[in-house]
């Protein structure tokens, strides 16, 4: 809506009136006319009228004009309440464009098999662009701190603050997808984030670093939020589990591979902590581009408003439009989804504890940044690059966790095709079940296996429970979410995303001292305690998940 449009708008709207003196100045006639006759065409009452008649039915009660600050300002003349002939008439079905059935090849959800793997493939390297960015940092947080003369603590608020714009940024970017569409909502604001990555690069203060890093990250943060509904579009229940079991691998990928890069570009003395973020810019420099080129809008009524856009001007027919056409974008409803009712639904039982549940985790995997470097760099006496090699243990076992849950996906297809294709959402939690043992116990066997004069491959063995553990809490619970709440999934998934950025950045900050001062396996016993507390979580819902959802306003709707 252009600037001159949201002017006449408030005009109208104003509840303060001119006096008589000033609507005649702002209808001073024209032309003169003799008489003040006009045709009854030119007194339609559509539009203002300039003769003595029409001054005379502006200046009476319910018509009278109005000026607001703006247009005082602007010294711009305001119009009547805009009207038409038609405009009680209620939009007929006929002029609403839809999709041609529930096969047409145009909805996302059939496109070709092929497309919907490229794009899931694409968002997915964007996202892990991203991820990559939370954790190359680390790596080189010594040498910022030797640099800019800083305690080691103060350096590591660069991934601090990374992790805190990555919770700020999906209450921008999450509503945006939902009024502009997944393609815009994700690839400009992933440009933004790579100028701030070159900003980092290229930074000659500490300052600007912290502050770089936090914008990037809230930037970046774009493709972690909607990659998740453009899953939502491409597949059903019955596959989407399957898609997402790639999306976690992209979450994980970026904070396990991240470090072991950056670790050998830092143990180069003629490149250093600035080609860390020097080769996070370029490489999402590159995934951009290939994203740019090959991905599609793929949400459903951003693509119904550009098939009506394009029938308007081939048919003639202007009355043709999109049912989304016909929302008028509120802010305070928009607030209301993404604001109000996650902090609504963080007071429900379900939402509460699986998602604390997979935000621990989720902080547990960053506290790996500070935690694998004092295990194998400062306790064995590994080299720089070397100690950040463990991390592809936690890779592996998150690929097979991705594994258990994409067999799962089978088990839960019988029971949603059981179910006349509708969500069981507690078929989803099995592999969160067994995830939830192996990552306590995960904890508790790094953390005692940490001393050198124990074999090197257990802690790692530990590590790699960690990252099965993780992979398949993370995404069950996703789902869970997802098929629990149906109709308010965006905000359940947006407050999972904002409390699991939250411990994730809190989490790097606190390994340090309580490892140095406490030790390694104390330290694990801590956090292994609180895994271990929240084991049941899963088997409660699992048994009495059904009737919660029945007693919740917000999740009713997933009881059948």
């Amino acid at each position: 809506m252009s600037a001159s449009s949201l002017h006449d708008i408030e005009a109208q709207s104003s509840p303060s009136s001119t006096s008589d003196s000033e609507t005649s100045t702002v209808l001073q006639p024209a032309r003169s006319n003799q008489g003040g006759v006009h045709s009854d065409k030119e007194h339609d009452g559509y539009r203002p009228c300039q003769c003595e008649d029409g001054l005379r039915r502006l200046s009476r009660p319910g018509l009278n004009r109005s000026e607001s600050i703006v247009a005082r300002v602007r010294s711009r003349p305001t119009v009547p309440r805009f009207t038409h002939p038609l405009a009680r008439e209620k939009t007929s079905q006929d002029q609403l464009v839809d999709f041609d059935g529930p096969d047409d090849p145009y909805r996302p959800i059939n496109w070709p098999m092929h497309k919907k793997v490229s794009t899931t493939l694409l968002y997915g390297l964007v996202t892990m662009s991203a991820t990559w960015a939370s954790s190359s940092y680390s790596a080189g947080t010594d040498q910022v701190a030797e640099e800019f003369h800083v305690g080691t603590q103060v350096a590591v608020l660069g991934t601090t603050l990374f992790l805190v714009g990555f919770g700020v940024g999906p209450l921008l970017w999450a509503p945006l997808s939902e009024v502009y569409g997944r393609r815009i909502a994700v690839l400009i604001p992933m440009f933004v984030a790579i100028c701030f990555s070159f900003a980092t690069a290229t930074a000659t203060n500490l300052q600007t670093i912290m502050i770089t890093r936090f914008f990037g990250a809230f930037f970046a943060s774009a493709p972690v939020t909607n990659t998740g509904g453009v899953l939502g579009d491409l597949f059903s229940p019955a596959h989407r589990g399957i898609a997402m079991a790639g999306y976690a691998m992209a979450v994980v990928g970026g904070p396990t591979l991240g470090p072991i890069v950056s670790a050998a570009v830092v143990a180069q003395p003629w490149l250093g902590w600035r080609w860390t973020e020097y080769l996070t810019g370029i490489l999402q420099s590159f995934i951009l581009l290939m994203a740019i080129i090959f991905i599609d809008e793929s949400y459903p009524p951003k693509l119904l408003v550009s098939k009506a856009r394009n029938l308007r001007h081939e048919t003639g027919n202007w009355a043709l439009h999109a049912k989304f056409e016909e929302w008028d974008v509120s802010i305070s409803e928009l607030s209301r989804k993404f604001l109000v009712r996650p902090i609504q639904l963080l007071c429900t039982p379900i939402c509460l504890l699986v998602a604390l549940y997979a935000s621990f985790c989720y902080g547990i995997l960053y506290m790996q940044l500070g935690a694998v470097p004092i295990i194998f760099n400062e306790i064995r006496g590994w080299g720089t690059f070397t100690s950040e090699l463990p991390f592809i243990a936690i890779l592996l076992g998150s690929i097979t966790g991705a594994g258990i849950n994409i067999a799962n996906q089978f088990w839960y297809n019988k029971a949603y095709h059981a179910a006349g294709d509708r969500a069981v959402p507690e078929k989803r939690l099995p592999p969160m079940m067994l995830g939830s043992v192996l990552f306590g116990g995960s904890l508790f066997m790094t953390g005692w296996t940490a001393q050198p004069d124990v074999h090197w491959i257990v802690p790692v063995i530990g590590l790699y429970l960690t990252g099965t553990g993780f992979n398949t809490i993370f995404q069950a619970a996703l789902n869970y979410l997802v098929d629990t709440f149906q109709m308010y999934a965006a905000s359940a998934v947006a407050a999972n995303t904002f409390l699991r950025s939250c411990f994730a950045a809190a989490f790097p900050l606190v390994v340090s001292p309580l490892y140095h001062n406490i030790g390694v396996g104390p330290g694990s016993s801590i956090f292994g305690g609180f895994a271990c507390l929240m084991i049941p979580v899963p088997f409660i819902f699992y048994v009495f998940g059904k009737r919660i959802r029945a007693g919740s306003k917000w999740s009713k709707a997933s009881v059948f």
